[in-house]
């Protein structure tokens, strides 16, 4: 996957040199937090693998590590294991042993010496050797890792191998301690962040310029894809490419395989284009919307600034102490005081806000942790608040969490024109009270607008680590060729 270079993870000249001593840091991180709990204890993880393409000799795509071995670890190929010895901190490293035919196929593999040098760790031994290298460490327990993720539900894989039965194992205290850990990003960490976030905004920039009716949404797709590898070498993404126009802008999850951005782009159309790069498991999640023409209709311009606003509420309210859950009310009774003002709503606002209006046009939640999966984990765990259910639409969050410094999270606002849910809301008497049915009409078919961005939380508030044009003058003045220094 990587340049070989001992001591960085990095794709080549020009692109970010990660050094071996971010996992080591969240290795002593992880030590520091489970010492006083389980002093005498190793804790064991075991690296992702590769899968096969249902019954045949070919792999889904190319390998990707599984994210806490990442975290921890730092190893990009597969089949590894990685050990902590609680007490002194040490780390051991697992490799595959590979019969010689593996070099005719595969290239000569690295020796355990290579592997040192390469991830900082001193000792690397096979994994055939996992059993007896443990026993010589005499740990109490084994603890391993086990729990659900709060996103997807599934629950992360065990670590298994054989001679594990000989140790004791416990699986219940790390999950939810690693997880905290990974909510906080140190020195290391942000500095990838930045680079993949400035990488995937780069790219974003160029497909504004890029986009024009006639064009599908897939060769824009491949625009943003050959700018993150050709020039940032960022060989993934994050998540599946969202590349929505028109009504497929108010399709929240465009672009999978029975909605593979397939469609050709026309004049006039707005673009929602949601993509984001991937450097070293380390993600990106960013949103621009723009009008394939280079200028905003009035309607165009009305939903887009309302969104706008939106976004720049929560911005200048986010800082250490706040509520996530807070913010996502803010951000939807700011973009339903402008919908109001824009002639599409009447009535009280917080009124609206209390009766769940805002989930009919964002029916998604504010916005995310990001860190080393785009839905970063830490949302909803042990001793952290727990899903709210009102108003309406505020259980979509995928975290309630206090902000606090050193998270970096998604502000992602947007308001979608979705005909089930605005049939369901004018045959509502709950909410049709403050629609404007005629106003409604004229919207239906419009798509949808989000703006989101990726930011980090300091002590003094939200920095902004994406670099896009935001306003619509910035907008159109970028898809016309201005401004070509300013980002």
């Amino acid at each position: 996957m990587s340049v070989r270079t001992d001591g960085k993870l990095w794709m080549g000249p020009g692109t970010l040199e990660v050094p071996v001593e971010l996992f080591a840091l969240n290795r002593s991180r992880l030590v520091e937090r489970i010492r006083p709990k389980s002093e005498k204890s190793v804790i064991v993880l075991q690296g992702g693998n590769e899968v096969s393409f249902y019954d045949t000799d070919t792999t889904y795509n190319v390998f990707r590590q599984e994210s806490y071995f990442m975290w921890s670890f730092g190893v990009t190929e597969p089949g590894c294991y990685g050990a902590i010895d609680v007490n002194s901190g040490k780390a051991y490293l697992f490799v595959p042993r590979f019969p010689k035919s593996y070099a005719v196929w595969m290239g000569p593999p690295r020796s355990l010496e290579e592997f040192s040098k390469k991830y900082g760790i001193p000792h690397v031994y096979y994994v055939d050797e996992i059993a007896s290298i443990l026993s010589e460490l005499n740990p109490s327990v084994l603890l391993t890792l086990k729990g659900v993720n709060s996103d997807s539900g599934l629950t992360a894989k065990e670590a298994e191998f054989e001679g594990i039965s000989k140790f004791e194992v416990d699986n219940r205290l790390l999950f939810d301690e690693i997880a905290d850990l990974r909510v906080y990003k140190t020195d290391y960490e942000i500095a990838v962040m930045k680079y993949v976030v400035e990488t995937s905004s780069a790219a974003h920039r160029k497909v504004m310029r890029f986009a024009k009716a006639g064009k599908s949404e897939y060769q824009c797709e491949s625009e943003f894809l050959h700018h993150c590898y050709s020039v940032g070498g960022c060989r993934y993404v994050s998540y599946t490419c969202i590349c929505a126009s028109h009504t497929n802008a108010a399709i929240l999850h465009y672009g999978h395989a029975a909605a593979p951005n397939d469609r050709f782009i026309k004049e006039g159309e707005l673009c929602l284009f949601d993509m984001g790069a991937n450097y070293f498991g380390y993600a990106a999640d960013i949103t621009c919307t723009f009008p394939v023409s280079g200028k905003f209709t009035p309607d165009q311009r009305l939903i887009y600034e309302a969104v706008l606003k939106s976004n720049l509420a929560v911005f200048n309210a986010a800082k250490p102490g706040a509520s996530w859950g807070d913010m996502h009310v803010l951000a939807n009774r700011t973009l339903l005081e402008e919908l109001k003002k824009g002639g599409l709503l009447k009535g009280d606002v917080d009124a609206m806000v209390t009766a769940g209006l805002g989930a009919i046009f964002q029916p998604h939640g504010l916005g995310h942790l990001l860190g080393l999966d785009v839905h970063d984990v830490g949302g909803y765990i042990t001793g952290q608040p727990g899903r709210r259910t009102e108003p309406r639409g505020i259980d979509k969050l995928r975290t309630n969490r206090v902000l606090q410094e050193r998270m970096v999270f998604t502000i992602e606002p947007g308001c979608y024109f979705v005909d089930i849910l605005l049939d369901e809301a004018l045959t509502s008497p709950k909410l049709a009270q403050f629609l404007v049915p005629d106003v409604i009409e004229r919207f239906r078919g419009f798509g949808g607008v989000r703006i989101e961005d990726d930011v980090l939380i300091t002590k003094d508030g939200v920095v902004n680590l994406t670099k896009v044009p935001r306003t619509v003058q910035e907008i159109e003045d970028w898809i016309a060729g201005k401004d070509d220094n300013k980002y």
